[in-house]
């Protein structure tokens, strides 16, 4: 007889664990900490892609802040380039980054309540 249940609890993260799925998560933490760079992140949900001056066209910034700006969220693994030519495109990419959250709250479901 399978002993086995259809619903069995998810194993338990440890603490170690959820610090260190914290520590995973710092970067898009402190990427979308900043209005401007959220204001980005929108535009770019709009828009397939976008170039700096598309961007300034519709932000309050100047193009070296907004080049900044896009550095953090690149670094962050928020958004991915794509270089056309002498042109740089930006393209939303949060894949990767809404895993490493899913990851850090389901473990922080499991050990800290």
């Amino acid at each position: 007889m399978n002993s086995a249940t259809p619903h069995s609890p998810a194993p338990t993260a440890s603490l170690d664990d959820v610090l260190l799925s914290f520590r995973a998560c710092a970067p898009v933490f402190n990427a979308l900490g900043d209005k401007f760079r959220q204001d980005i992140v929108m535009l770019l949900a709009q828009d397939e892609r976008l170039n700096v001056n598309q961007i300034a066209e519709r932000m309050p910034l100047s193009r070296p802040a907004i080049s900044h700006h896009l550095k953090v969220l690149l670094q962050a693994g928020l958004v991915t380039l794509e270089r056309v030519s002498r042109e740089n495109f930006y393209r939303l990419s949060l894949d990767t980054a809404l895993a490493d959250l899913r990851t850090l709250v389901e473990q922080a479901e499991a050990s800290c309540t």
